[in-house]
């Protein structure tokens, strides 16, 4: 007999060990599978997670062992793909819980991977949006491919050795029971006995029938609109001849006001420079439906009166702008009480035929429309004190005639959006023209890659952006002379995690400005505090009521 040549002695060695390494990484891969706990369940992956009976695992075993042929093959693909897509599931709940305090959901946050790339590609270029899409997708894939594979694989294993095999199983369901009668845990909300994989597909299913459920609840919220029928005359009148501005400051949460310094000592210093310029303010919280971002949420649920907290219910409400059933916005109750009114969103950059159709703007401007020839920061494509220099000259200034219609109008700042770097400096209004000197503070502000270099950096960066949207604000006020000005300033959410912490609330604050006491006349009965910080104690509403109560200080009719 010939003795083999070293050559072919290594190539066998070689694939002897990268054989055994791909069975390991299969198993290793399908038991983070089945014991993987859902984020979503208040539980995160720890090697502790790990050592656990999957009773999910002894059925798959046993069912490996009893088929044969093409059943085993398929059983292998069908099961594998379900395991892969619990683990994405896994995932995608870990990373919406970190960011937006709340599970995927698999009916509708699929629409978000447009928006999510085009913040990243905003925040960090567009070479590091695409490599974040190419790596999330190769990831996602790459496990609805591989897990299907490793269970095939484990599948030829656990045929080749039945005997131990049926060992295996006899003794893993003896300690799985045992487990599971006696309550053995490895923590207080860990159990040894595990059923991950089912709790976490339970939880889909039942995500995926109240999503389904929920469109009729909602359905018949948006028909029950206590303002349906009130004539327009009727309404606003205590408003009528007043510019009303309705103020959005991106993720100006209630950890701005609480926590930052730079928010404090922004706030202090407008209340009083407002007062010295005859204005007053009363503020208090609201609830939002979002956290972390989807500011679209808060927009729709302040204008209609609803708690849309969902894509799904957003985009259920949108698709009624041209139906009996569409619900009255504020925008919409102004214009039909007369005013014209306008929506600045300096973020878009495309069209948004549901600004006219659903919420009744007479004009949209966005950043292709406002003028500006200077330098993004961040997400930002637009400073807000330039956004506010625009809105003066192109709508809050008297036309050529000198008269105008009233104006309502919201506004949107988005400076004090993620990554809240680089960020812009207050400049001379009289100076702003179209921007463009914004272009040499962009290129030596502090860069997003500095701040972010540790998380007291981005928290102190968020308070410095805020606190910048604020000053813009107060800064466009005092230097505006129409008296018949009133403004309503909020925060759409509160920031992602990183900055609010893993326990902080949706609140956000709210304020009215005005020069007329008449205006807070109207609502002494809501309680709200004088200035523009709210302390703790001060009324918190969910931001779904503001409509209702907002038009029935100010109307004539209290709706219905």
């Amino acid at each position: 007999m010939t003795a083999p040549r070293g050559g072919a002695s290594w190539r066998a060695i070689v694939r002897a060990t990268l054989g055994a390494a791909l069975t390991v990484a299969a198993a290793l891969l399908v038991w983070v599978a089945l014991v993987a706990p859902g984020p979503v369940l208040g539980w995160s992956l720890t090697p502790l997670t790990l050592v656990r009976v999957p009773a999910e695992g002894i059925v798959l075993v046993a069912a490996l062992l009893g088929l044969r042929g093409a059943a085993a093959r398929w059983f292998a693909v069908v099961v594998g793909v379900v395991l892969g897509l619990l683990l994405v599931v896994r995932i995608l709940d870990a990373t919406f819980l970190a960011v937006l305090r709340r599970p995927f959901n698999p009916l509708v946050d699929w629409h978000y991977a447009g928006s999510a790339k085009d913040l990243v590609g905003s925040s960090a270029g567009a070479t590091t949006a695409v490599l974040a899409v190419v790596g999330a997708v190769g990831l996602l894939l790459g496990l609805l491919v591989l897990t299907p594979l490793a269970v095939g694989r484990l599948g030829r294993l656990v045929r080749r050795h039945r005997a131990g095999a049926l060992r295996t199983v006899a003794a893993a369901t003896g300690v799985w029971v045992l487990c599971a009668s006696f309550g053995v845990r490895l923590s207080a909300d860990l159990p040894v006995a595990s059923s991950s994989a089912v709790a976490v597909a339970t939880q889909e299913v039942t995500s995926v029938r109240d999503g389904l459920h929920d469109r009729a609840v909602f359905a018949a919220a948006i028909r029950a609109d206590p303002f349906h029928a009130t004539p327009p005359a009727d309404l606003l009148t205590a408003l009528r001849g007043k510019d009303v501005l309705v103020v959005f400051v991106e993720s100006y949460g209630r950890v701005a006001v609480d926590q930052s310094p730079e928010v404090a000592t922004a706030l202090q210093a407008a209340t009083t420079g407002l007062g010295d310029s005859g204005y007053s303010s009363r503020s208090a919280w609201l609830t939002s439906p979002t956290f972390g971002g989807i500011s679209w949420l808060a927009h729709s649920s302040l204008q209609s009166g609803l708690w849309v907290n969902s894509q799904l219910r957003y985009d259920q409400l949108l698709a009624t702008a041209s139906t009996d059933a569409r619900r009255l916005t504020l925008a919409r109750a102004f214009h039909g009480a007369g005013w014209r009114t306008v929506d600045v969103v300096p973020a878009n950059h495309q069209d948004w035929p549901e600004g006219q159709a659903f919420y009744g703007y007479d004009k949209i401007y966005d950043s292709r429309t406002l003028g500006y020839a200077g330098a993004s920061f961040g997400y930002a494509p637009v400073p807000d004190q330039y956004t506010l220099s625009a809105f003066d000259r192109l709508e809050l200034d008297p036309r050529p005639t000198g008269r105008r219609q009233p104006l309502m109008a919201e506004i949107d700042l988005v400076t004090s959006h993620a990554p809240w770097a680089p960020h812009p400096q207050l400049v001379d209004w009289a100076g702003i023209g179209d921007g463009s000197l914004f272009l040499d503070q962009a290129r030596t502000a502090t860069s997003r890659d500095v701040v972010w270099r540790t998380a007291a950096g981005v928290r102190t960066a968020y308070g410095q952006t805020v606190a910048y949207s604020l000053d813009s604000v107060v800064s466009f006020l005092r230097a505006t002379h129409d008296d018949n000005l009133v403004v309503l300033m909020l925060g759409d959410h509160q920031p992602i995690s990183i900055v609010s912490g893993d326990h902080a609330s949706h609140e956000v604050p709210v304020s009215i400005i005005a020069r007329d006491p008449a205006v807070f006349d109207h609502i002494t009965a809501w309680g709200w505090e004088d200035g523009l910080r709210p302390g703790p104690g001060a009324p918190v509403w969910p931001m779904d009521r503001f409509r209702d109560r907002f038009l029935t200080a100010y109307s004539r009719s209290a709706g219905g």
